[in-house]
């Protein structure tokens, strides 16, 4: 694996400790999560690299941007690449378990976001960091709904993006805990691919009109990326 920084267009991130390496998952994210609402302050639960962070600093007028890693290796880099970028005054990252920071932090959050672990049916490796990285059960879907429910404040956004397969069971998950779908966005990878990917905003409001439900398609065929994916990503991307 390259040791190479990732570069994006407003700043670069190393990755070469974390388990986990940049995905189209956390860009899409990164990029889909609404800002509309201009938070104040953002928490990203399962940094990583710190690369949703790192986005939404680049798109937001957010004065706070806090982010959460458990993992040591992965929670150094993140700290490294949020101070290395141009907005190391704004980004913070916790090294905590969801668990420890629902219970220490008092603060409350417009916007929070998560890319998080969701192998949980296949089969684990020998690497414990990747596992971690990868398996639902090291933050399970309904811990991290009561935690995001917490910690949002009452017109916030929480915003995720998960398999497919399990969009029905989380969005009843959430519904426990009076978060609703509000915009719904299903990927593809080409035309004539199955939905692969989710990405769900929720708030506490119940939307009196139809849930906004999109589609995004990454590319026609191989390497010719659509115009819906450039347009999301075409800020962060060199070569978009």
């Amino acid at each position: 694996m390259s040791k190479k920084p990732f570069v994006f267009k407003q700043f670069s991130v190393n990755q070469d400790r974390c388990a986990m390496k940049i995905g189209t998952d956390g860009v899409l994210l990164g990029a889909w999560a609404s800002i509309e609402n201009n938070p104040f302050a953002i928490l990203d639960i399962g940094a990583g690299t710190g690369i949703i962070g790192l986005m939404l600093a680049q798109r937001s007028n957010a004065e706070v941007i806090d982010a959460i890693e458990i993992d040591d290796e992965a929670y150094e880099q993140c700290v490294d690449n949020f101070e290395l970028s141009s907005w190391g005054d704004r980004l913070f990252c916790y090294h905590a378990s969801l668990d420890e920071f629902v219970n220490e932090i008092e603060d409350k959050y417009e916007l929070i976001i998560s890319n998080p672990p969701f192998y949980s049916e296949t089969y684990k490796t020998d690497n414990k960091q990747r596992d971690i990285a990868r398996f639902q059960d090291a933050l399970p879907f309904n811990h991290l709904i009561e935690s995001a429910a917490k910690l949002l404040t009452e017109d916030g956004k929480f915003a995720v993006i998960i398999p497919f397969k399990e969009e029905t069971y989380f969005i009843e998950l959430a519904s426990k805990l009076k978060l609703y779908p509000n915009r719904i966005l299903h990927v593809k990878g080409n035309p004539n691919s199955e939905i692969k990917r989710s990405l769900l905003e929720f708030s506490f409001r119940e939307s009196e009109k139809e849930i906004i439900k999109n589609i995004l398609i990454i590319e026609t065929i191989r390497h010719q990326y659509t115009d819906d994916y450039i347009n999301l990503t075409k800020d962060f991307y060199l070569k978009m």
